[in-house]
């Protein structure tokens, strides 16, 4: 492939997963410095741990919430087309990530507003209408790395992971070296995973 041609980075994001929006901050870093499609597409921590009798009360109340935005973010897919989830993940993320923004009617609003979205998309987060739409890309990338992994999930031409999962975001040419990284492993036949055990929180900086 020519180094002038777009590579092809499919990603699949939960907006309320922190580890989702730093890993995001690094592909447009590297966009900015190498030419990447970058294909956004929705996964959710709900549909994810749906049925999972370990978990508390409390976990299960909040991944209902954290379903609300991935619900605005289908809407707004279906009225505009996929080419406007990147912005909206941007304001959506900011808000909760940076601003600490709680997850609500009117952080959706402001989001979808800052998008140059229609702000009653904010309804879809108390409707099940996008429920199918949203376990569909979810299922699309799930399948493509297995059930015992988490978001986002990134996706090189036909070769997909998850993560990389960094804290804080590569910045620079550090960005561009995990990105040769992440290239060398997706073109190892037989390359399935590296991990070590997280010892920090995420930092957003």
């Amino acid at each position: 492939m020519p180094h002038d041609t777009p590579a092809p980075v499919d990603f699949w994001f939960d907006p309320t997963c922190p580890w989702a929006w730093l890993t995001s901050r690094w592909v447009l870093e590297v966009a900015r410095r190498r030419p990447l499609e970058i294909r956004w597409h929705l996964m959710s921590l709900t549909v994810l741990n749906e049925g999972r009798a370990d978990l508390p009360e409390r976990w299960h109340r909040d991944l209902a919430l954290r379903l609300e935005p991935v619900r605005v973010c289908a809407a707004a897919e279906e009225a505009y087309g996929s080419r406007v989830l990147g912005r909206l993940y941007t304001e959506l993320g900011t808000r909760f990530h940076l601003g600490k923004a709680p997850k609500e009617r009117s952080t959706y609003e402001a989001a979808l507003a800052a998008s140059g979205l229609d702000t009653a998309l904010a309804d879809a987060a108390g409707s099940d209408a996008f429920d199918a739409a949203v376990r569909a890309s979810h299922d699309d990338g799930i399948g493509r790395v297995g059930t015992d992994v988490g978001t986002p999930v990134l996706a090189v031409g036909d070769v997909a992971f998850f993560g990389p999962v960094v804290t804080p975001t590569p910045r620079g040419e550090a960005a561009v070296r995990l990105w040769d990284g992440v290239l060398a492993v997706a073109g190892t036949d037989g390359f399935f995973e590296l991990k070590r055990t997280r010892t920090r929180d995420p930092l957003f900086t």
